[in-house]
């Protein structure tokens, strides 16, 4: 099973719609398998967003993301990341298909609710950065095991 890292951002806190992103998510086959609230500071944001650390938008994505609490998600399913990303739409809510989080629920570029890993690769270093390993249930280890005695 894939799995993939979701951050509902800052607008989406304060918006009171983690819970209908991730419902959205869950619906689409994906499980949650480890989920917390927090506050991203400064190094955090920086170490997350470092691809982006050349780009003029740089401290703006930092800014945003460490302006309130965040929820970070680790979901696990079939394709997970490629069926989150579908979910979420493009990154502007303006030019995401009709149906996703983000063209649904979305106001522009910098608000746009939701980050979703890019690739397996990316999900798996991203996870680590905000998960210890014990915080991340196996679906089919741990919560079948539970639901079935």
């Amino acid at each position: 099973m894939e799995k993939t890292l979701i951050l509902v951002k800052p607008d989406g806190v304060q918006r009171c719609l983690a819970g209908e992103i991730l419902a959205r998510l869950e619906k689409r086959g994906l499980k949650i398998v480890a989920l917390k609230m927090l506050r991203m500071d400064r190094a955090l944001a920086e170490r997350h967003y470092a691809v982006h650390r050349e780009k003029p938008f740089f401290n703006d994505l930092v800014n945003f993301i460490t302006s309130g609490p965040i929820i970070a998600a680790v979901l696990e399913g079939e394709k997970a990341v490629e069926s989150a990303r579908q979910s979420m739409g493009a990154t502007d809510p303006k030019k995401a298909a009709p149906g996703t989080i983000r063209a649904d629920l979305g106001i522009n570029m910098e608000h746009n609710l939701i980050h979703g890993s890019d690739s397996p690769e990316n999900a798996a270093t991203e996870i680590a950065t905000f998960f210890e390993p014990e915080e991340i249930l196996g679906y089919t280890r741990d919560i079948d095991r539970w639901l079935t005695g």
